[in-house]
């Protein structure tokens, strides 16, 4: 008669004892290999980077190209156009408190500019003052600037010049 067949798990057993140990003399060779090649590459390598320093370090300084000077150029002060009581400003509460363009506009007032109106701005979320002027109108607008110790002038922006009721200059009062 036929011998009887070993049990399924026997069979299975050398296989995968075979398999670990032979994957395990992989890995073993794998850094094996890893540590040789570094080794071998480390020496030629430090040399060629250490004879390039060395090479840096010691050459010859070239002579520099001489600098460039750049000179800022400086803002052009222009001088008022107009006096104080002949200045007409355009007041915005562009800030949203109520009241706020008519207190401004009699603080300009006491400083001798003349008022041409006063209204709400287009937004109401300005966070700072603004003071803007018409063409030609730059140094009035940075003289106003100066009498409120205001930081922010600039062009009309958002405004018409036939929106500004015969003033050549416009405050948009902002929270500060």
């Amino acid at each position: 008669m036929d011998a009887p067949l070993p049990a399924p798990d026997a069979l299975i057993r050398p296989w995968r004892t075979a398999t670990l140990v032979a994957s395990l003399v992989a890995a073993v060779e794998l850094v094996l290999l890893l540590v040789a090649g570094t080794l071998l590459l480390a020496k030629p390598l430090s040399r060629a980077m250490r004879h390039h320093a060395e090479a840096t370090a010691f050459a010859p300084k070239k002579k520099a190209a001489p600098a460039k000077v750049h000179i800022a150029k400086q803002p052009v002060v222009t001088l008022p156009r107009l006096t104080r009581d002949e200045t007409k400003v355009f007041v915005l509460n562009g800030n949203g408190r109520s009241g706020a363009a008519a207190d401004e506009a009699g603080k300009l007032q006491s400083l001798g500019y003349r008022i041409s109106a006063t209204g709400n701005a287009a937004r109401t979320d300005y966070a700072t003052t603004v003071v803007m002027y018409k063409r030609g109108y730059i140094g009035d607008a940075h003289r106003l600037a100066r009498d409120l110790h205001i930081k922010v002038v600039g062009p009309l922006d958002g405004l018409k010049p036939l929106a500004m009721k015969g003033a050549q200059l416009a405050i948009v009062l902002g929270a500060r």
